[in-house]
C-alpha cells in the first residue's frame, strides 16, 4: 500500500489526483472509458466561487456566508450544514486554484437561478467544464510521463469491486478490455459520477425514481452509479437517493426530438437575460428560480417551450449561441415577426409579452416574482437567438454518504481507507443543487478527498515503518511487550506481532521507467473528396473532415467524452468549425491518431 487509488477521471478525480501529488503522495488513476473527462467536460455555465478576485474587481459584495445561505435555501429541509460549509467556504480558493495553477480563464461572471450574487465563473470562450477538465487532464498526463514513479493513469480499467481487510478498504479489483482481472492496493477515492443515465438492469433510477425513468438525459452512458453500487456492497451508506435533478432546459433537436440523450442549454443563457416562453408565446415562471421550480411549472403549462435571448444577451454569451447553432439546436431570427411566424402566433402577442416583461422589471412587480433582470429591454423589432427546450435528467443529489473530510460513512461510522468526491457523494447539495455548484463540488471535495487520502496513506506507511523498526529491536531482545494508552502489543523474537493485519499486501511494484514516446506516423497520403466522405454517415461507418484531414471515427465513437451524438451530427460532413470551437489543433494527433485516413482533396 504505497499509493492512493483514484477511481474516475472526471474533474473530481483529477482534482483529487493533483492534490495527492501536491501533498507528496503517489497516485494511480483508473478510468473505465478510453478517455478521461466524464460529464465534467459537458458543464456549460461555470463554477461558483464567493469572495474571488474576479468578484472583487467588479465590486460584487459576495462572501462565503452569503453563498452558504443561498445554498441552504436551495437544499431546503435536507441541508447538511457541515458539508455545505465546506462547499461554500472553500469555493473562492477552489476557483483561484483552477485559475492560478492551471491557467484557466475565470474572468466572466453570471448570476444563475437561486443565487443572490453573480458568482458563477467562466472564461470568454468554450464551455467552462471542458476548459477546466482538459487543463487538469493534460497536466496530469504530462506528470505521468515525466514522473512515472509518482503518477500512473490506466484507461479502460473498469473497477468492479472494493477490497477490504476487516473493516478497512485496502484496494480495488478491475477488469481490462480483454477480460483479465487486476488488483491495485491502497486507500481508494471514488469519483465515478452519478446515476442520471442508469438505464441498466440494476438501475438506481428505476429503483428510486421510476416516475422520471423515461425522461431524456444530458448524461453520458457511463453514468450508471458504479461507485455507489460497489460502495454500498461493502457496507457504505447511501443518502438522498430519491433526489434527482430534472433540468428545465435540455435542447431539443428538431431533426430528432425524441432522442434519449440531449445536450444541455447552459443556465448561463438565462443568467444573461434569456426568457422562457410557452407554446402561446407567454412567460410562465421566474427564469432564475430554482431548477425544480421551473421544471415543475413547465409540466403544468403547454409546450413546446422556447428559450429566447435578445441581441444584447446573445452578444454577451455569443460563443455558446454559435456553438448550439452549429449543432442545429438553436436558431437566429432577424426579428420578432420571424420568430412569431415559426411559433404560429401573432407578432402582437409576442410584443405584448415583451412589454409586460419590461414593465415588470421597471416597476419591480414581475408577476412571477423575478428580481434580477439583464440586457433589457426586449423589443419585437430586435433580433433573437432561440432554442426549443424540455425537461431532462441532469444531476443526482443522492449518493454515498460522506463527512466533511470526504470519508465514506457506514453503519458503524467511518469506513477507513475509503473516500468519495463529486457527484457520487450524496448530501452535499440537499434537495436541489444550485447551478454552478456541480463543478465546484468536484473541485472542492476532490481536493478534500485527495488531502484526506494522502494523510491517511502517510499515517499507514508511518505505522507500518514503526512496526518494522520495533520488530527489528525485538529480534535483538528476544521478544517484548509494549503497553501504551491502554493498548498492548506483544512482539516475538521472530518479528511477528499480534496486531499484524490479517491480509498481507503485496510489495510495491518496481519503479517504472518513463514510457518511450510513441512516434506518430505521418498522415496517410490518400486523398478523398467531400462526396467520398459523405458516403460514410452511419454509426457503423462514420467519417468526418477536420481541418483538411479525413477521419474514420467509427471505432472512436464509444470513447468520445462528449458522446457519440456530438460526432454523429457531422457524420459524412466537414466538422472543422465545430471542432475548432471546442478543441486545440493537436487533439487528434495526441488522442486519436489512428483515425486519420487521409486528406481532403482540394
Amino acid at each position: 500500500m504505497t499509493r492512493v487509488i483514484v477511481v474516475g477521471g472526471g474533474l473530481a478525480g483529477l482534482s483529487a489526483a493533483h492534490t495527492i501529488l501536491e501533498r507528496g503522495g503517489r497516485v494511480v488513476l483508473l478510468e473505465k472509458n478510453g478517455f478521461m473527462g466524464g460529464n465534467s467536460t459537458k458543464a456549460t455555465s461555470g463554477i461558483n466561487g464567493a469572495g474571488t478576485a474576479a468578484q472583487r474587481k467588479l465590486n460584487i459584495p459576495d462572501t462565503p456566508e452569503i453563498f452558504y445561505e443561498d445554498t441552504a435555501k436551495s437544499a431546503r429541509d435536507l441541508a447538511i450544514p457541515p458539508l455545505m460549509k465546506v462547499l461554500t467556504y472553500e469555493s473562492g480558493s477552489a476557483v483561484e486554484w483552477i485559475q492560478d495553477k492551471f491557467g484557466v480563464d475565470m474572468s466572466l461572471l453570471a448570476r444563475l437561478g437561486g443565487h443572490s450574487q453573480p458568482r458563477t465563473h467562466r472564461g470568454k470562450e468554450k464551455f467552462p467544464g471542458m476548459t477546466m477538465t482538459y487543463a487538469l487532464m493534460e497536466r496530469l498526463e504530462e506528470d505521468a510521463e515525466k514522473y512515472p514513479d509518482q503518477v500512473e493513469i490506466i484507461k479502460k480499467a473498469n473497477v468492479t469491486k472494493l477490497i477490504k481487510d476487516g473493516e478497512k478498504v485496502i484496494g480495488v479489483e478491475y477488469t481490462s478490455p480483454d477480460g483479465s482481472v487486476h488488483t491495485e492496493h491502497g486507500p481508494v477515492i471514488i469519483a465515478t459520477g452519478g446515476y442520471a443515465a442508469d438505464f441498466s438492469s440494476t438501475s438506481l433510477l428505476k429503483k428510486y425514481r421510476p416516475d422520471i425513468y423515461d425522461l431524456p438525459t444530458t448524461n453520458g452512458d457511463h453514468c450508471t452509479g458504479d461507485g455507489i453500487k460497489m460502495s454500498t456492497a461493502i457496507g457504505a451508506n447511501s443518502i438522498h437517493m430519491e433526489k434527482v435533478q430534472v433540468h428545465p432546459t435540455g435542447l431539443v433537436d428538431p431533426k430528432d426530438p425524441d432522442a434519449k440523450i440531449k445536450f444541455l442549454a447552459a443556465e448561463a443563457l438565462r443568467g444573461v437575460g434569456g426568457v422562457l416562453l410557452d407554446a402561446n408565446g407567454k412567460r410562465f415562471a421566474d427564469e432564475l428560480g430554482h431548477r425544480d421550480y421551473v421544471t415543475g411549472l413547465m409540466w403544468k403549462n403547454k409546450g413546446p417551450f422556447r428559450l429566447v435571448l435578445n441581441s444584447k444577451a446573445g452578444k454577451e454569451i455569443e460563443w455558446h449561441c454559435k456553438h448550439y447553432q452549429g449543432r442545429g439546436l438553436m436558431k437566429f431570427y432577424n426579428n420578432g415577426a420571424e420568430l412569431a411566424r415559426e411559433m404560429g402566433i401573432s407578432v402582437s402577442t409576442l410584443a405584448d409579452t415583451f412589454t409586460k416583461y419590461n414593465d415588470g422589471a421597471a416597476k419591480k412587480n414581475d408577476p412571477f416574482g423575478k428580481r434580477f433582470f439583464h440586457n433589457l429591454p426586449f423589443d419585437a423589432n430586435d433580433s433573437f437567438w432561440v432554442a426549443i427546450v424540455c425537461p431532462v435528467l441532469h444531476f443526482t443529489m443522492g449518493g454515498i454518504q460522506i463527512d466533511e473530510k470526504s470519508q465514506v460513512l457506514g453503519q458503524n461510522g467511518i469506513i477507513s481507507g475509503l473516500y468519495a468526491a463529486g457527484e457520487v457523494a450524496g448530501g452535499v447539495h440537499g434537495a436541489n443543487r444550485l447551478g454552478g455548484s456541480s463543478l465546484l463540488g468536484c473541485v472542492v471535495y476532490g481536493r478534500v478527498a485527495g488531502a484526506s487520502a494522502a494523510a491517511y496513506l502517510l499515517n499507514e506507511l508511518s505505522n507500518s515503518n514503526a512496526a518494522r523498526r520495533i520488530a527489528g529491536i525485538a529480534g535483538h531482545l528476544g521478544g517484548i511487550t509494549i503497553s501504551a494508552n491502554g493498548i498492548t502489543m506483544n512482539i516475538s523474537a521472530n518479528g511477528t506481532s499480534d496486531f499484524a493485519p490479517q491480509a498481507q499486501l503485496p510489495p510495491p511494484t518496481a519503479s517504472k521507467s518513463a514510457p518511450a514516446k510513441k512516434e506518430i506516423a505521418a498522415p496517410p497520403s490518400q486523398e478523398y473528396t467531400l462526396a467520398d466522405v459523405a458516403k460514410h454517415n452511419t454509426e457503423n461507418d462514420c467519417w468526418v473532415v477536420v481541418n483538411g484531414q479525413v477521419l474514420d471515427v467509427t471505432n472512436f465513437l464509444p470513447d468520445h467524452p462528449g458522446g457519440k451524438k456530438s460526432i454523429m451530427l457531422f457524420a459524412g460532413k466537414d466538422a472543422s468549425e465545430e471542432f475548432n470551437m471546442l478543441h486545440k489543433p493537436e487533439v487528434i494527433a495526441k488522442y486519436a491518431p489512428d483515425t486519420i485516413r487521409g486528406t481532403l482533396k482540394k
